[in-house]
């Protein structure tokens, strides 16, 4: 999972990350948005457009929102 958006983007849902990516990978869901791993190309774009800073490469995630991975994976299914 290249890059995964965590708890800061809960109920903030900026779409700063979704118009620079190149691959339009991030999806809209009820409380947040999520990056699709199959389809990111782990090209980094999103990380700094984000204003809240809850984009953060999979081996990048803080303690405190490592739960998250999980969340993105379910997300998609997988």
């Amino acid at each position: 999972m290249p890059h995964v958006i965590a708890e800061p983007c809960v109920d903030t849902k900026d779409s700063a990350c979704v118009s620079v990516c190149p691959v339009d990978c991030i999806y809209e869901g009820d409380d947040q948005y999520y990056i699709n791993p199959d389809e990111c190309l782990d090209c980094g774009a999103c990380e700094p457009e984000c204003p809240v800073e809850a984009i953060f490469p999979d081996d990048g995630v803080p303690d405190k929102w490592i739960s998250y991975i999980e969340k993105n994976r379910k997300f998609f299914g997988l």
